[in-house]
């Protein structure tokens, strides 16, 4: 890639074609426990670099405002969450979940201002432990398409988060390569010959293989691509293959390969050009399966107050202090040193700086993902540049909650593509090969 298309593929701020794409989706906020209860303190977030803030009134319903007070542009984070809105410590203005002001203590009784005064109100859906915001045309809201994780039997979705530094997409690379596993994150998803999949211990994931070069293949659908990570299983390699599936969802989710406990989700969601909102989830549609929310976090070296900070979510272990890597327990057998697979990640994503430079790249066979992602999304956001409809969010949508990754042994010859796939994909897919035996006109 250019340098400018590089920037096409990245930038998010302002009027970048990216961030104009992701504003025709519903985009999540934060998590739904940092504003769980009424009155609690107001959360900034920021989101494609525009800052708003977050909070839950007394009645419960939640506002996501325009960080600034209108009146002198002071913030209204510092405010007080009180009495059905939240006050600007400055002047007194008083604003309700839809951005109306309701009381203006610096004006006489029956100012005329009080109705006709508002702030930019994002509209706002709690789904599936997410607060999520539509930053698009407010004239034209957007039908919301619950994650595969709604799916998930109550109380049986866990998250993760951590701020990132650096910009989406190469976080999204990152998802999105299943060859790296096998070196990166050997030492959590170590070989086993006594399973047949992915298997979920306390501490780690096995794996029935050591193929560190799988094979790649690609197929592209309407809500992005779906691509199969095809390796040698240590048992029968003769007569089947290890396939780990990931879906990559436009424009910022991935379906990472579940074990044999939960399912795995991810978003990354750009904070800005240079910073990026980490979300893991790990659920499950059957209540003897799963991990909890701690659990979930211990393993993920994500517990907040230890790994990461709170309100912040920014990382303990970070490039400033070489994310606390341990050089005696590398010569020990770990291979990174490293605690945790999302800080495994960080230390490669964070080390190629704010904005990897991709003209810089020697893509091998390994990276057909990566190179179908960027090509995919450089062209869905020139298509948005010119007036056209966001990838995923115009036409024959899919459900996001039919859509879901494989891992398993595959006998050979069978195509892995017919593995996990929804009723409503498998109609679509042969309504597009109907269409491409169609004679030309």
């Amino acid at each position: 890639m250019t340098p400018q298309q590089n920037d096409i593929l990245c930038r998010v701020e302002n009027d970048a074609p990216m961030g104009q794409l992701m504003r025709q989706h519903w985009i999540p906020a934060c998590m739904i426990e940092e504003v769980a209860e009424p009155d609690c303190t107001p959360l900034r977030v920021r989101l494609l670099g525009e800052n708003m803030v977050v909070f839950r009134d007394s009645e419960g319903k939640v506002g996501a405002l325009d960080e600034l007070c209108p009146h002198r542009r002071a913030s209204l984070v510092f405010g007080r969450n009180e009495e059905c809105g939240l006050r600007c410590l400055y002047h007194g203005w008083k604003f309700d979940v839809e951005g109306n002001v309701i009381d203006m203590a610096s004006e006489p009784e029956g100012s005329h201002m009080i109705g006709k005064m508002k702030t930019r109100a994002f509209p706002v859906i709690e789904s599936s432990g997410f607060v999520w915001v539509w930053m698009g045309d407010p004239e034209n809201v957007g039908e919301f398409n619950a994650p595969n994780w709604a799916s998930a039997s109550e109380g049986n979705i866990s998250i993760m988060k951590i701020h990132a530094e650096c910009n989406w997409a190469q976080i999204l690379e990152g998802a999105i390569d299943s060859s790296h596993s096998s070196s990166l994150h050997s030492s959590n998803m170590p070989t086993a010959s006594d399973v047949s999949g992915s298997t979920a211990t306390d501490t780690a994931w096995l794996r029935p293989s050591a193929d560190k070069s799988p094979r790649i293949e690609v197929e592209k659908t309407s809500f992005g691509f779906r691509y199969a990570a095809i390796r040698k299983p240590v048992v029968d390699a003769d007569k089947q293959d290890y396939v780990r599936t990931t879906l990559f969802i436009a424009p910022f989710t991935a379906v990472i390969p579940s074990n044999d406990q939960y399912h795995l989700s991810q978003l990354l969601i750009p904070i800005d050009d240079v910073n990026t909102y980490f979300y893991w989830i790990a659920w499950s549609e059957d209540p003897d399966k799963g991990i909890g929310q701690d659990a979930w976090r211990k393993f993920c070296g994500a517990e907040v107050g230890k790994d990461v900070e709170p309100v912040t979510y920014r990382k303990v272990r970070n490039y400033a202090n070489n994310y606390m890597q341990d050089r005696e327990a590398m010569k020990a057998g770990d291979f990174t040193g490293i605690y945790g697979i999302p800080c495994q990640d960080m230390a490669m994503w964070e080390s190629m700086g704010p904005i990897a430079d991709r003209s810089e790249d020697n893509l091998g066979t390994s990276d057909k993902a990566i190179f179908t992602f960027r090509t995919q999304m450089y062209r869905a956001a020139q298509a948005v540049a010119k007036g056209e409809p966001a990838i995923g969010a115009a036409g024959d949508v899919l459900p996001q909650s039919k859509l879901i990754s494989f891992q398993g042994m595959v006998p050979k010859g069978e195509d892995w593509k017919q593995y996990n796939i929804s009723e409503e994909e498998r109609a679509q897919r042969k309504a597009g090969s109907d269409v491409a035996r169609e004679p030309a006109e």
